[in-house]
């Protein structure tokens, strides 16, 4: 084997191992004990990092994500109240005060815009569901109270559920 070949032939493997370490879409239909859920009903479990579109009382669409850190997580039930594609993004004061020299907003699309290809926003607070741009963070505890989805994720959850959809959110 030609010492070309050979490093070429490493590169090319390194390159499919590192692909395959990021992380990748992957919703699943589960099994799931939802007698107490309507179907259409959003339910994040923030200690298993799952998302679960129900669809009826034995199933569930399941999505990794990433939720809030330490001191930063929430519970209870609201709605969706807006849906967006590749949105803007201005932080919040709090993330502002941690980080003062992000921007005060950053445009869609952006590969800086923590909120990826869509977002949908949460009623009552500065939360939304929302895609990220950076992959390895789905699947931790990560936001500021956000639920973060890869992007294709979101992009399908986007497309199943509607404005008004119920959102619960339980540790």
């Amino acid at each position: 084997m030609s010492m070309k070949f050979a490093v070429a032939l490493a590169a090319t493997l390194g390159a499919i191992v590192v692909m395959s370490q990021t992380a990748e879409a992957r919703p699943e239909m589960v099994g799931i004990h939802a007698d107490n859920y309507e179907p259409g009903t959003i339910v994040v479990k923030t200690n298993e990092r799952r998302l679960y579109l129900i669809l009826d009382s034995g199933h569930a669409m399941r999505y990794p994500v990433g939720v809030g850190k330490s001191g930063k997580q929430w519970a209870g039930t609201t709605r969706i109240d807006g849906k967006y594609r590749n949105p803007a993004w201005s932080p919040p004061a709090e993330v502002k005060r941690d980080k003062p020299s992000i921007p005060n907003v950053i445009a869609g699309g952006s590969p800086a815009n923590p909120m990826g290809v869509a977002a949908m926003t949460l009623a009552g607070g500065e939360y939304a569901i929302h895609g990220t741009n950076v992959p390895g963070s789905v699947g931790g505890f990560v936001s500021y109270g956000c639920i973060r989805m890869l992007n294709p994720d979101i992009t399908d959850l986007y497309s199943r559920v509607s404005v008004g959809t119920t959102v619960i959110v339980t540790r």
